[in-house]
């Protein structure tokens, strides 16, 4: 038995020195890091010290930078450079959203005040940069350039706008991921208000067609709240991509009210009615190793394009010329294999559609 007891104890601490050793992320991306590791990672030492290269680089507005790889060794030259610029900090590709929910981890384990204060110092920069309309934009400040002045816009593009909002979601519900910053009721009652603007938004910007609901765009001007033109080949457009995780989001909201409830069978009915039936959506390497992309026949599978017409309800697709073209055969080979124009997501929102319709007694 004794032996038995310190074979044990062996193991415990083999696994001890194995957790707090520094291990190899560099092949994991920042999210991965951020948001995946087992638990008991973010309480290494490996874990504080990238905790502390993510408060180096928050802006003195509250938010971070995109594609910033914290557990690599940052290029600090050209950090520099990006902060000089005034590209400023942004919601896109899980900016801000991500690096919250990374110092939340951190300060379960390690319940240093400067860990809290950067998170509240961001949470006041979600507040700050919500417009009066409830929606947000994907940089604020706005980028100054006329090349990026889509930046502006009511950004759903990649989940921007459904990240700030299941993050408000957290922090109002009192989610235990959330629960050991101790956020006053104050905080929570803000974040609160800030989400039912949003939710408002959403439903302010749905597109309407002859008194129906539909979906939405990737991007809604911000004045106007119609659909907007982002990259020269992301036009105004319903968004089959999009607006699936916005489409999720309000059916995540208990005791939804009749504008909610309009709202998502609107958007359903459009997923089901626009679907593109036995097709599957490849992507793949040519001969030459370069990237390509087609839509091939396959029993039993829904596909949908990421872009439909506003007036005629069809499918296009675009070059970098802008130019709509009605099949993905129609692009050359760099958009055609560099840019996602499909998607099967929307069959998670028609499965969820149920067991919601249940949930609400509809």
């Amino acid at each position: 038995m004794k032996k038995i007891k310190f074979l044990l104890y062996a193991v415990l601490c083999l696994n001890l020195v194995e957790l707090n050793a520094q291990q190899d992320l560099s092949k994991l991306s920042w999210s991965k890091v951020a948001n995946s590791m087992p638990e008991e990672w973010y309480s290494t030492e490996q874990a504080v010290q990238i905790a502390d290269a993510v408060l180096a680089y928050q802006t003195e507005i509250g938010g971070w930078t995109k594609n910033t790889g914290f557990h690599k060794k940052i290029n600090q030259k050209e950090m520099a450079k990006v902060r000089k610029s005034g590209i400023g900090a942004t919601f896109d590709n899980g900016a801000t959203v991500t690096e919250m929910r990374y110092l939340a981890k951190i300060y379960k384990f390690h319940e240093d005040a400067k860990y809290k204060e950067a998170f509240l110092k961001a949470f006041n920069y979600i507040l700050e940069a919500q417009y009066d309309n409830g929606g947000w934009p994907q940089f604020y400040p706005v980028r100054p350039s006329k090349s990026v002045s889509y930046s502006g816009c009511i950004t759903f593009n990649d989940n921007a706008y459904v990240n700030v909002m299941y993050l408000l979601k957290d922090i109002y519900e009192n989610n235990p991921c959330f629960a050991a910053l101790n956020l006053d009721n104050k905080v929570r009652q803000q974040a609160r208000t800030a989400f039912d603007k949003g939710v408002k938004c959403i439903l302010d910007t749905q597109i309407v067609v002859d008194g129906k609901k539909t979906v939405w765009c990737a991007q809604h001007d911000q004045y106007t709240l119609k659909p907007a033109k982002a990259r020269a080949y992301e036009l105004p457009s319903f968004s089959g991509a999009e607006s699936v995780n916005i489409a999720l989001l309000l059916m995540s909201i208990d005791n939804p009210t009749s504008d909610i409830i309009a709202s998502v069978k609107g958007a359903v009915e459009w997923f089901d009615t626009h679907k593109i039936a036995d097709m599957k959506y490849e992507r793949y390497r040519d001969e030459k190793g370069e990237r390509n992309a087609r839509l091939i026949p396959a029993a039993g599978v829904n596909v949908w394009a990421r872009f439909y017409d506003l007036e005629t309800g069809k499918p296009f697709f675009c070059d970098r010329d802008g130019v709509k073209r009605s099949s993905i055969d129609d692009l050359g080979k760099e958009r055609r294999g560099g840019y996602s124009w499909y998607t099967s997501s929307p069959e998670k929102v028609l499965k969820t559609y149920s067991k919601w319709i249940k949930k609400n007694h509809l």
